[in-house]
């Protein structure tokens, strides 16, 4: 009896060390995907994040950059991912507006996913190359309805905010512009300060540095009030032209297989950091808006989101070569 009793306090023991492992997190590494190269507005966000995450967490969370198709490659990679919790996504509203241009996912952008935090939003501005000779929002309309048809507008890939928004301009002022998406924020400004395209709704994130150094000129915040970090810069109400109003946001996902539990867990980790005083700063700096929504919150928002912008897709015609 004794030898039993003995044999069932050590599977006891066996049983509880293991529940205690299978309960910590994390023990290796962490991958947090972005769907954009690096130096743009959401590998930004999703550095910062990762950066206080490693400090709390003690293990690396390491920014795998998987660029292209519309935040599509590096969505495809998380959905296909193990639910663990070694697998995040930061990623932004194109991932909302992919299933309404892509006709042949592998995924789908609303249930293959698990909504951790939706961190922050970001305002549009209106930005063009100095060239173009219009120092506010009224100037550039009038040269748009004489020159128009010389005007290509940059967005970081089809299918993202800033290219759905770019065509909705389009139609608001019946011009002719041209879209030429690029494979993100980086060589889309490279392109647009170097006078190749001439005019981007661009978060305000990413466009900040470059307006700042007279490189591209800011006419317009697509937003209902001013933002702190452009104060100078009307918006498209007050310039002339209300009701025009857009922004991207950035938000964390995981695998949809990923228990609920640990979705709590990551949140609650993120959210501290997100809440803190240096991180909120230096967000709003950017030009962003802080949210730090819990799983719920940031579900219900995406799926908002997914007929929002499913609405902006059929107005303004756009597809994605598949």
């Amino acid at each position: 009896m004794r030898c039993n009793w003995l044999r069932a306090l050590a599977c006891a023991a066996v049983l509880l060390s293991g529940a205690a492992q299978a309960g910590r997190y994390p023990e290796k590494p962490v991958t947090m995907i972005v769907p954009y190269p690096a130096g743009g507005a959401t590998d930004v966000v999703a550095r910062a994040v990762a950066e206080k995450l490693t400090q709390s967490w003690g293990q690396t969370v390491i920014v795998e950059n998987r660029a292209g198709a519309g935040t599509t490659i590096g969505a495809s990679a998380v959905a296909r991912a193990q639910g663990d919790g070694y697998t995040l996504f930061m990623t932004t509203s194109a991932h909302t507006i992919s299933g309404h241009l892509y006709t042949k996912l592998n995924y789908d952008p609303v249930k293959d996913f698990a909504p951790i935090s939706l961190v922050t939003k970001v305002p549009l501005v209106l930005v063009v190359n100095p060239s173009i000779p219009a120092k506010n929002l009224q100037e550039f309309l009038a040269y748009l309805k004489k020159d128009g048809a010389a005007v290509n507008f940059a967005s970081p890939g089809n299918g993202t905010a800033q290219h759905l928004s770019g065509e909705l301009f389009k139609i608001a002022t019946q011009s002719a512009i041209t879209h030429v998406p690029y494979r993100g924020d980086a060589p889309a400004f490279t392109d647009l300060a170097g006078g190749q395209v001439q005019m981007m709704l661009a978060t305000i994130t990413s466009a900040l540095p470059l307006i700042q150094s007279g490189k591209l000129r800011a006419l317009a915040v697509a937003n209902g009030k001013r933002v702190q970090a452009l104060r100078d810069v009307p918006t498209f109400a007050e310039a002339g032209m209300p009701g025009f109003e857009a922004a991207t946001w950035f938000g964390l996902l995981a695998p949809s297989s990923l228990p609920p539990e640990r979705a709590r867990r990551i949140y609650e980790d993120v959210s501290k950091i997100v809440a803190t005083p240096d991180m909120q700063a230096r967000i709003e700096g950017l030009g962003g808006e802080v949210v730090n929504s819990t799983p719920e919150a940031f579900a219900t928002f995406m799926a908002q989101e997914q007929e929002k912008w499913g609405k902006a897709v059929k107005a303004s015609g756009a597809v994605a070569a598949q």
